[in-house]
């Protein structure tokens, strides 16, 4: 992978993050109601889905703007990869599959990006290393 073809990619995965934790938060309560409800027939307890409910917006919107400044870019790529994860485990738990392709995607380019890292020379990490 060049530089250039790195630089897009991470530019789309961070933005993809950002917009979805961006959109979140404006209405936070509404996008947590929904999450629970979705859960209710679940066999995951209201203890656990409200408070990732509230964390995940701000978890996604964190990992974006990491992403599109390119600073601390491996830990944002390994939790970016992390986030889908569990997200791909909730999918499952109220058989959304729907929903699980789309994480997968992200997920792989969580992982390609994370096994190209050397390709990020247009980012604050790599200005800082010089």
């Amino acid at each position: 992978m060049n530089t250039y073809s790195y630089l897009i990619l991470r530019l789309s995965v961070g933005m993809s993050m950002l917009g979805h934790g961006f959109v979140r938060i404006f209405k936070l309560k509404a996008f947590s109601d929904g999450m629970v409800s979705n859960f209710e027939e679940s066999m995951l307890p209201e203890i656990i889905v409200l408070p990732f409910s509230y964390v995940l917006p701000f978890a996604e919107l964190i990992v974006g703007i990491l992403l599109i400044i390119g600073l601390w870019t491996r830990k944002a790529l390994v939790t970016g990869g992390f986030i889908m994860v569990i997200l791909i485990f909730g999918s499952s738990m109220i058989e959304n599959w729907g929903a699980i392709p789309s994480q997968l995607i992200h997920s792989a380019f969580f992982a390609l990006l994370l096994h190209y890292l050397g390709d990020d020379t247009l980012s604050i990490d790599s200005w800082q290393d010089q």
